[in-house]
């Protein structure tokens, strides 16, 4: 039961992370690190509501390994902070070409996971699916890795590596309540601030962009992780980190659907790769459905 709710809420995940442009894009001309910090606030009493309905004080977050911490900053803070830094420092194209590589990455690495059995068909799928994001980040711009942006590159791909461990290693950390996510958005909402006072200029949101940075808290850039925490550790780690190259394509049909982007060959191209790789990837679970529908 709880490896089949595992795979919903992180379908869920991906889902709310396919928000992610819009509510960015309507964020406005918000600091990137003060709008992780407003998001990251929003997460944290989201946090407060999760302890209080498993009838938790505040006090368990204290009970939490020093170890267990650094690990969640490192993935929620890390990531970020390293992805801002790729694309201050090299064309966003590349840069989220890169960047994207985390799913794959995840697939991958949890090859090494005790009990886990990396099969042909999820390598295929998450490669198709690379393929589609590939052609996504693409779109009508052109590909060209130039060596006087190495450094932007290179954090691009530290922000790849440091996602797809932290999924990857929460997945062995299933002694760690979700709650525990409510610490790690407090400290990276602080640690997002001191490093927009450091590398940022003061800025004051108007109403459409405060909003924009709180839908974001609530889904994909805070909530989120609460679901994404308890799927990594309840479904198939492998699945999910093939299902998550929906994420940049449906944000792509919503920018289309409100207008702010338009539909093209390539989109349409990506989403085939993309949805033909989740299918594969999804390969043994359709058969188990079928199963279920061959014998009702």
């Amino acid at each position: 039961m709880n490896h089949s709710k595992g795979n919903i809420l992180g379908l869920i995940t991906i889902l709310l992370w396919s928000s992610l442009a819009l509510f960015t894009v309507f964020s406005g001309n918000i600091p990137p690190f003060l709008l992780l910090s407003i998001s990251f606030s929003v997460a944290s009493f989201i946090g407060f509501f999760v302890l209080k309905k498993q009838k938790k004080s505040f006090k368990e977050l204290l009970k939490i390994s020093p170890k267990v911490y650094l690990i969640g900053i490192v993935g929620l803070f890390g990531y970020h902070f390293f992805y801002f830094l790729a694309i201050k420092n090299a064309p966003a194209i590349e840069a989220n070409l890169i960047n994207y590589l985390w799913p794959l990455l995840i697939v991958l690495f949890s090859a090494f996971l005790p009990n886990e059995k990396l099969k042909w068909f999820h390598i295929l799928g998450t490669i198709l699916a690379f393929i589609g994001a590939f052609l996504l980040v693409l779109k009508d711009g052109s590909l060209e890795f130039d060596t006087k942006y190495i450094l932007g590159y290179s954090f691009a791909l530290v922000a790849a590596f440091l996602w797809s461990s932290y999924s990857v290693v929460s997945k062995t950390l299933t002694h760690v309540p979700t709650f525990a996510v409510t610490g790690f958005c407090i400290l990276t909402a602080i640690l997002s601030l001191v490093s927009h006072l450091i590398f940022e200029t003061s800025y004051l949101p108007n109403s459409l962009e405060l909003f924009s940075a709180i839908m974001l808290g609530l889904g994909p850039v805070g909530g989120a992780f609460y679901l994404w925490d308890y799927a990594l550790k309840n479904g198939d780690i492998k699945l999910l980190g093939s299902l998550s190259y929906l994420a940049p394509l449906l944000s792509t049909l919503l920018l289309v659907l409100v207008g702010i982007s338009e539909m093209t060959i390539i989109i349409a191209l990506a989403c085939s790769f993309i949805i033909l790789g989740s299918l594969i990837s999804s390969k043994q679970y359709l058969k188990m459905i079928k199963k279920v529908l061959f014998k009702s």
